[in-house]
C-alpha cells in the first residue's frame, strides 16, 4: 500500500508540512514521486517513520536521527529493543514522580513527614534517565558497567546539598569556560580554573577522580558531535578548548 503526504500525515498524527520537511533534510524520503509530482510512501518509509518518532519521542534531535535511522547497518529489531528499554525507563520514572508528588501532598496535608531527599529524588533519577538515554550506550562501552553503576549510586545517594552544588557546578564550568575559551590559552588561568571546575564536577558525579579518565572523557567530548554540539554551544571551539585544558591541567599536555 501507499500512502501520499497528507494520508501518511494523518495515520502518523504529524503535519504534512512535516513529512515535507523530512524529506528536504533527507530524513525521510518517498519511496517515489508519481507523474503529477505527489509524494508517495511505500512499507519501508511507513516502517522508518515510526522509528524516527520513536527517537523524537525519547528526545533525541533530527541530526542525531538521522545518522541512526540512515546508517546502512541500522538493525530495526534492535532498535525496538533499545526503544522499550528507553521506555520503561521512562516509565519507571513518571512512576516515581507520581509517587513523589502523592507523596507531597500527604505531607503538605499533614499525614507524613517527608525528607528533603525524598522531595528530589525523583528529578535525580529524571537526569540519570536522560544521560541513559542519551549516551548511555557509548559511555557504557568506554568505561563499563561496573562504573556506570558506581557513578550512578554515588549520584542518586547525594544529599541535597551535594546535589545543588553539583549544580552549580555544572553553570560554574560553563561560566568559566566561556571566558576562558576568549583567551585562547589552554593553559591560561582561566582556562585552568575550567579544568579545575570541571575536575570537582565529576568528582562529585562519579565519587572519585582520575586525571586519566578526565582526559579521557574530554576526548570524548570532542569524537562525540553530541557532547561537542552541548559544549560549543556555549561557545564555538569550547569542547576542543576544554579537552587541551584538562590535557594541560592533569599533565597530559605539556
Amino acid at each position: 500500500m501507499e500512502y501520499t503526504v497528507k494520508a501518511l500525515a494523518r495515520l502518523a498524527g504529524i503535519s504534512p508540512r512535516t513529512l515535507r520537511y523530512y524529506d528536504e533534510i533527507g530524513l525521510l524520503r518517498p519511496a517515489r514521486v508519481n507523474a503529477a509530482g505527489h509524494r508517495l510512501y511505500g512499507r519501508e518509509e511507513v516502517d522508518k517513520l515510526q522509528q524516527i518518532l520513536f527517537y523524537r519521542e525519547l528526545g533525541l534531535n533530527l541530526d542525531r536521527i538521522a545518522r541512526i535511522v540512515n546508517d546502512p547497518a541500522f538493525d530495526v529489531l534492535q532498535a525496538l529493543r533499545k526503544h522499550l528499554h528507553d521506555l520503561l525507563a521512562k516509565k519507571r520514572h513518571l512512576e516515581k514522580i507520581i509517587a513523589t508528588v502523592e507523596k507531597t501532598i500527604r505531607a503538605q496535608e499533614g499525614g507524613l513527614e517527608m525528607s528533603d531527599e525524598e522531595k528530589f529524588a525523583a528529578f535525580k533519577d529524571k537526569l540519570l534517565a536522560e544521560n541513559e538515554a542519551k549516551y548511555g550506550r557509548e559511555i557504557r562501552e568506554k568505561y563499563g558497567e561496573e562504573a556506570v553503576e558506581r557513578s550512578n549510586r554515588q549520584f542518586r545517594n547525594m544529599s541535597q546539598e551535594d546535589y545543588e552544588r553539583f549544580k552549580n557546578l555544572e553553570q560554574e564550568v560553563k561560566n568559566t569556560l566561556a571566558e576562558a575559551v576568549k583567551t585562547g590559552d589552554p593553559a591560561g588561568p582561566s582556562a585552568q580554573k575550567a579544568a579545575a571546575l570541571h575536575k570537582e564536577w565529576l568528582t562529585c558525579a562519579w565519587g572519585h577522580y582520575s586525571p586519566e579518565a578526565h582526559a579521557g572523557i574530554v576526548q570524548m567530548y570532542v569524537d562525540d558531535p553530541r557532547f561537542a554540539a552541548y559544549y560549543d554551544a556555549i561557545r564555538p571551539g569550547a569542547a576542543a578548548f576544554l579537552r587541551d585544558a584538562v590535557l594541560v591541567f592533569t599533565g597530559r599536555k605539556q
